[in-house]
């Protein structure tokens, strides 16, 4: 007669890895990670309009650092509440054309943070602003 032996249960293995680390050193672990990914030199900062919002905010955007010095705000549209943002922008990464350096960028923050996520992230043609927007 031949014995098998019991397969391990992925929950019971759960279980126990779960019992071996606090919640306090794993909460620690996940701040510790978040504030290495979310370090500054991954944002672009973005100056905020004038009256509420008037100092520098973090934004983070789907781009490499390396892209950082090569990137212009062009225009920003915050919104009333100051929880969200559209960024026009020009990348002269690999060219400086019209048609392959704009993009554009809505931003949105996030509950309880200091910083704005980029939601949307597309190319986006330069076209001169028209007349109606020079002041």
């Amino acid at each position: 007669m031949a014995r098998f032996k019991e397969e391990p249960s992925i929950n019971k293995i759960i279980a126990e890895e779960k019992e071996q680390v606090g919640i306090t050193e794993a909460k620690e672990e996940l701040r510790t990670r978040r504030d290495t990914i979310f370090a500054t030199k991954f944002f672009q900062l973005v100056t905020g309009p004038e009256g509420a919002h008037d100092e520098e905010r973090a934004v983070l955007l789907p781009v490499e650092r390396s892209h950082h010095d090569n990137i212009t705000i062009l225009r920003t549209i915050w919104s009333a509440d100051g929880n969200s943002l559209t960024l026009f922008l020009k990348d002269t990464t690999y060219g400086d054309d019209w048609f392959m350096s704009g993009y554009m960028a809505v931003c949105d923050r996030l509950v309880d943070q200091d910083f704005y996520l980029a939601i949307l992230y597309h190319e986006w043609f330069i076209i001169e602003p028209p007349a109606t927007l020079e002041a």
